[in-house]
Protein backbone atom coordinates (compact mmCIF):
# COMPACT_ATOMS: atom_id res chain seq x y z
CA UNK A 1 0.00 0.00 0.00
CA UNK A 2 1.56 3.44 -1.58
CA UNK A 3 0.20 5.56 1.45
CA UNK A 4 1.87 3.71 4.33
CA UNK A 5 4.60 6.08 5.00
CA UNK A 6 2.12 8.95 4.98
CA UNK A 7 0.81 6.85 8.26
CA UNK A 8 4.21 7.57 9.98
CA UNK A 9 4.60 11.12 8.22
CA UNK A 10 1.04 12.54 10.20
CA UNK A 11 1.27 10.39 13.40
CA UNK A 12 4.78 11.69 14.32
CA UNK A 13 4.01 15.31 13.33
CA UNK A 14 3.46 17.82 16.65
CA UNK A 15 1.82 16.83 18.28
CA UNK A 16 3.04 13.29 18.23
CA UNK A 17 0.49 10.71 18.57
CA UNK A 18 0.11 7.02 19.27
CA UNK A 19 -2.10 4.07 17.44
CA UNK A 20 -3.58 1.00 18.20
CA UNK A 21 -5.80 -1.07 16.68
CA UNK A 22 -8.95 -3.86 17.04
CA UNK A 23 -9.51 -6.28 14.52
CA UNK A 24 -11.79 -8.83 14.27
CA UNK A 25 -12.60 -9.36 10.27
CA UNK A 26 -9.42 -8.77 9.43
CA UNK A 27 -7.85 -10.86 11.68
CA UNK A 28 -4.60 -8.90 11.87
CA UNK A 29 -4.35 -7.57 8.62
CA UNK A 30 -4.51 -3.98 9.64
CA UNK A 31 -1.63 -4.39 12.31
CA UNK A 32 0.78 -6.28 9.73
CA UNK A 33 0.00 -3.37 7.36
CA UNK A 34 1.18 -1.09 10.18
CA UNK A 35 4.23 -3.35 11.08
CA UNK A 36 5.41 -3.35 7.56
CA UNK A 37 6.43 0.23 7.96
CA UNK A 38 10.06 1.29 9.03
CA UNK A 39 10.03 2.61 12.20
CA UNK A 40 6.39 1.92 13.02
CA UNK A 41 7.61 1.33 17.23
CA UNK A 42 7.73 4.95 17.03
CA UNK A 43 4.22 5.42 16.63
CA UNK A 44 2.32 2.20 17.12
CA UNK A 45 1.86 0.55 20.42
CA UNK A 46 0.16 -2.26 19.04
CA UNK A 47 -3.38 -4.25 18.70
CA UNK A 48 -5.45 -7.06 19.67
CA UNK A 49 -7.61 -9.79 17.21
CA UNK A 50 -11.03 -10.06 19.17
CA UNK A 51 -13.09 -12.48 17.03
CA UNK A 52 -15.57 -13.21 19.52
CA UNK A 53 -18.14 -11.79 21.85
CA UNK A 54 -16.55 -12.57 24.74
CA UNK A 55 -13.00 -11.39 23.56
CA UNK A 56 -14.81 -7.87 22.85
CA UNK A 57 -16.20 -7.52 25.73
CA UNK A 58 -13.26 -8.83 27.72
CA UNK A 59 -10.52 -6.83 26.41
CA UNK A 60 -12.32 -3.61 24.63
CA UNK A 61 -14.90 -3.68 27.07
CA UNK A 62 -17.86 -3.75 24.28
CA UNK A 63 -21.59 -4.55 25.24
CA UNK A 64 -22.68 -8.05 25.83
CA UNK A 65 -25.99 -7.57 25.10
CA UNK A 66 -25.80 -4.93 22.69
CA UNK A 67 -23.34 -6.96 20.38
CA UNK A 68 -24.77 -10.19 21.00
CA UNK A 69 -27.90 -8.85 19.24
CA UNK A 70 -26.04 -8.14 16.01
CA UNK A 71 -23.85 -10.79 16.19
CA UNK A 72 -20.80 -8.56 17.20
CA UNK A 73 -21.02 -6.60 13.49
CA UNK A 74 -22.48 -3.18 13.92
CA UNK A 75 -21.30 0.63 13.41
CA UNK A 76 -22.14 0.75 17.38
CA UNK A 77 -19.61 -2.24 18.08
CA UNK A 78 -16.85 -1.15 15.59
CA UNK A 79 -16.90 2.36 17.98
CA UNK A 80 -16.90 0.15 20.83
CA UNK A 81 -14.13 -1.59 20.03
CA UNK A 82 -12.33 1.51 18.70
CA UNK A 83 -12.40 3.38 22.58
CA UNK A 84 -11.68 0.20 23.74
CA UNK A 85 -8.40 -0.35 22.36
CA UNK A 86 -7.79 3.29 22.89
CA UNK A 87 -8.06 2.82 26.62
CA UNK A 88 -6.11 -0.35 26.54
CA UNK A 89 -3.35 0.50 24.90
CA UNK A 90 -3.62 4.25 26.49
CA UNK A 91 -3.40 4.91 22.36
CA UNK A 92 -3.94 8.55 21.00
CA UNK A 93 -5.68 6.89 18.28
CA UNK A 94 -7.38 4.11 18.28
CA UNK A 95 -8.40 2.49 14.63
CA UNK A 96 -11.30 -0.86 14.91
CA UNK A 97 -13.03 -2.88 12.33
CA UNK A 98 -15.83 -6.01 12.78
CA UNK A 99 -17.81 -7.58 9.97
CA UNK A 100 -18.20 -10.74 7.47
CA UNK A 101 -15.96 -11.52 5.25
CA UNK A 102 -17.79 -13.74 3.41
CA UNK A 103 -21.70 -14.12 3.31
CA UNK A 104 -23.19 -15.26 6.81
CA UNK A 105 -27.17 -17.00 5.29
CA UNK A 106 -27.83 -17.20 8.98
CA UNK A 107 -27.26 -13.65 9.70
CA UNK A 108 -28.97 -13.13 5.98
CA UNK A 109 -25.76 -11.45 5.39
CA UNK A 110 -25.28 -11.40 1.28
CA UNK A 111 -22.89 -8.98 0.37
CA UNK A 112 -19.17 -9.24 2.60
CA UNK A 113 -19.67 -6.05 4.69
CA UNK A 114 -17.56 -4.72 7.72
CA UNK A 115 -18.00 -1.22 10.15
CA UNK A 116 -15.02 0.15 11.15
CA UNK A 117 -14.43 3.78 13.62
CA UNK A 118 -11.35 5.81 14.19
CA UNK A 119 -11.45 6.84 17.89
CA UNK A 120 -9.33 9.71 19.07
CA UNK A 121 -8.43 10.40 23.06
CA UNK A 122 -9.32 13.86 24.65
CA UNK A 123 -9.30 15.20 27.74
CA UNK A 124 -12.77 14.45 28.16
CA UNK A 125 -12.66 11.02 27.24
CA UNK A 126 -11.94 8.77 24.18
CA UNK A 127 -14.40 10.03 21.09
CA UNK A 128 -15.40 8.05 18.07
CA UNK A 129 -14.20 11.03 15.25
CA UNK A 130 -14.76 9.29 12.11
CA UNK A 131 -16.50 5.74 11.18
CA UNK A 132 -18.17 4.09 8.12
CA UNK A 133 -19.13 0.88 6.59
CA UNK A 134 -17.36 -0.78 3.70
CA UNK A 135 -19.22 -3.88 0.87
CA UNK A 136 -17.31 -5.85 -0.88
CA UNK A 137 -18.29 -8.37 -3.29
CA UNK A 138 -16.36 -10.74 -5.78
CA UNK A 139 -13.44 -11.54 -3.62
CA UNK A 140 -12.07 -14.24 -1.97
CA UNK A 141 -12.04 -14.39 1.76
CA UNK A 142 -8.67 -13.75 2.09
CA UNK A 143 -9.12 -10.86 -0.72
CA UNK A 144 -11.98 -9.23 1.25
CA UNK A 145 -10.18 -9.30 4.62
CA UNK A 146 -7.11 -7.46 2.97
CA UNK A 147 -9.62 -4.85 1.13
CA UNK A 148 -11.05 -4.15 4.49
CA UNK A 149 -8.14 -3.63 5.80
CA UNK A 150 -6.68 -1.18 3.16
CA UNK A 151 -9.83 0.37 3.70
CA UNK A 152 -9.74 1.60 7.10
CA UNK A 153 -5.53 2.63 6.48
CA UNK A 154 -6.90 4.65 4.19
CA UNK A 155 -9.52 6.48 6.10
CA UNK A 156 -6.75 6.84 8.92
CA UNK A 157 -4.57 8.59 6.53
CA UNK A 158 -7.44 10.50 5.05
CA UNK A 159 -8.42 11.80 8.35
CA UNK A 160 -5.42 12.91 9.90
CA UNK A 161 -4.43 14.67 6.36
CA UNK A 162 -7.84 16.41 7.01
CA UNK A 163 -6.52 17.08 10.69
CA UNK A 164 -3.24 18.71 9.08
CA UNK A 165 -5.12 21.01 6.80
CA UNK A 166 -7.17 22.47 9.63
Amino acid sequence: MKLLPALKTHLLRRPRRTLAVAESVTCGRIQARVGEISGASEFFLGGITTYTLDEKVRHLGVSRAAARNVNCVSAAVAAEMARGVCRLFKSDIGAAITGYAEPAPPQQVVTPLAHWAIAMRRRSGVTVVRQGEIKCLGFSRAATQQHFADAVLAELIDWLESRGRG
